[in-house]
């Protein structure tokens, strides 16, 4: 299925394209999810476990283990996964939608979006996201499948999630590490260390005897030095 995009398409103008994110409401296990980011970034499918309490599922029975931690979402600390849940996720509408089946990865902490669609969604619908247009396409079962976001909730969402980076405590050990690093600039700002020797030079030794050895190979007579040093047997 041919998708494209064209200027006819572009419904606002942002002076900053990829400023705000492409936010969806995708249906999942009958239930909408209003804040559904679409990150093609992202190299993982995202859901918390708010959203799946939210939803009134067990979700405890449904996870299969997950013990990959990840980066980058949590500023200044890793997060390791509390497992992972396989669910039907519906996008479009009663006349045009597609529905696959959507691994996601489970994750225990506070976020302004109920999950997070990334490239292994995207390339399981066959979805292509525009991020100037705030557009995501996609092949549907009455030809082409056109989901636009909506500016107002990309801006909020964008504005919680600050708050919650904002919000989260680096660890006390990345802390006194930046601390310790700023004051030792501070109290030896013209400090110029001095060159040191590395230790995996060979330095040479006085106690060390040589011993002169014939090597014979066809006709020819070849001479080798061995070094030793005193005291080896």
């Amino acid at each position: 299925v041919p998708i494209t995009f064209s200027r006819e398409e572009q419904w606002t103008s942002f002076c900053e394209p990829r400023k705000f994110p492409l936010v969806l409401d995708p249906v999942l296990q009958g239930s909408k999810l209003t804040r559904v980011l679409i990150d093609g970034g992202s190299g993982l499918n995202l859901i918390f476990a708010s959203s799946l309490r939210k939803m009134g599922l067990n979700y405890m029975s449904l996870l299969t283990p997950s013990k990959a931690p990840f980066y980058s979402i949590v500023p200044g600390n890793s997060s390791t996964l509390i497992g992972s849940v396989t669910s039907p996720v519906t996008l479009g509408t009663e006349k045009n939608f597609r529905t696959e089946h959507i691994k996601f990865e489970v994750a225990n902490f506070q976020s302004s979006y109920h999950a997070i669609l990334g490239r292994p969604a995207l390339a399981k619908f066959m979805a292509v996201p525009h991020y100037v247009y705030i557009l995501l396409k996609m092949p549907g079962n009455t030809g082409v499948l056109s989901l636009r976001g909506n500016l107002l909730k990309s801006f909020e969402c964008d504005k919680e999630a600050i708050i919650h980076a904002s919000s989260i405590r680096v660890p006390s050990s990345v802390s006194e590490i930046l601390v310790a690093a700023k004051e030792l600039s501070l109290d030896n700002k013209d400090f110029v260390p001095s060159k040191r020797p590395s230790q995996s030079s060979v330095k040479p030794t006085n106690d060390v005897g040589t011993k002169t050895i014939q090597l014979q190979e066809g006709d020819e007579s070849r001479t080798a030095i061995i070094c030793t040093g005193l005291g080896d047997k």
